[in-house]
């Protein structure tokens, strides 16, 4: 029955398409250029090296999850259109892109992730022995998972910004030097944000955090910190595994735990009550990106105090 109902979708989704190429629906300023990226941060990098040659619109939606977004039959019409698609790894890339391509022939779809080396999902971060004193099974990396986040570290995403640069070139030589120019300012740009966030994360007293969901893995690692994740594969935390979070809150002196929207804070709020503590939201996919480093980073440095 759900193969069905999908393939229903799909025949509308294709349906759809076809008029609304006949009908020019979505069109962008002539002289710009349509292009799609996967998630909100996306556009941000996008935009600031594509300038006002660009029209950018985003797959996954507001405080909706990119694990298991399915696109509208409006993104897919205006994707019909698109000079370019900027994917990311994200979890629905991999049932997705194969539509994309089959909706749009002509349109390439760069991987930004390219050439960089994901982590495994692990439920404790890299001092996971600290964290808890000893070394359980549910410590070792999730067989097979990646984290897909690779956009919450600075310098990872100069090399994401790197294959923007470089697609828009290809696609458009004529303005090849402002873009070039525009890559080089926000290099410089996120050089300087990374500099800030190693300036109030060096030397914390407590280096970790904790978070509902292992969004932060990879800003974890760029700033020598390790994050403490409620949830883990999706799955709920059993009532033993909340007590041994709350116990670890006490222990590492926590009392903030980060949630995000995409998420219940359910599990969260329970262990903030019982550390008597507090839950604060960080989006990973907030479309004001450097803005919400700095924001968190802030958190994390109060939180230390």
């Amino acid at each position: 029955m759900r193969n069905i109902k999908q393939n229903m979708r799909r025949l509308l989704i294709g349906c759809l398409v076809l008029l609304g190429l006949a009908a020019g629906a979505g069109a962008a300023a002539a002289d710009q250029l349509i292009i799609f990226v996967s998630i909100p941060p996306q556009a941000r990098f996008v935009k600031a090296i594509g300038g006002a040659r660009v029209d950018v619109s985003v797959m996954v939606k507001p405080e909706k999850s990119p694990a298991s977004y399915e696109p509208s039959p409006k993104q897919m019409v205006r994707l019909a259109k698109a000079d370019i698609y900027f994917a990311i790894g994200v979890p629905f890339e991999s049932a997705w892109l194969g539509q994309f391509a089959s909706t749009n022939p002509d349109m390439p779809i760069i991987h930004t992730e390219a050439g960089i080396e994901k982590k495994p999902i692990n439920r404790h971060g890299k001092k996971d022995k600290a964290a808890h004193g000893h070394g359980h099974p549910h410590g070792q990396a999730a067989a097979g998972i990646k984290d897909p986040h690779i956009w919450l570290s600075p310098p990872l995403v100069m090399l994401q910004a790197r294959h923007i640069a470089a697609a828009l070139r290809d696609l458009d030589p004529a303005h090849a030097k402002a873009y070039e120019k525009n890559y080089q300012n926000f290099i410089s740009r996120a050089a300087a944000l990374d500099i800030r966030l190693m300036q109030k994360l060096d030397a914390l007293s407590n280096p970790r955090f904790m978070v509902f969901h292992p969004s932060w893995g990879y800003f974890a690692d760029a700033y020598g910190l390790a994050q403490i994740p409620i949830e883990v594969e999706g799955k709920t935390p059993k009532a033993r595994d909340v007590k041994e979070l709350i116990q670890t809150a006490k222990a590492q002196n926590i009392h903030t735990i980060f949630v995000q929207p995409q998420f219940s804070t359910k599990q969260a709020q329970i262990i903030a009550r019982e550390i008597g503590g507090r839950t604060v939201t960080a989006d990973p996919l907030a479309v004001n990106w450097a803005e919400n480093l700095e924001t968190l980073a802030d958190a994390i440095q109060d939180e230390a105090r």
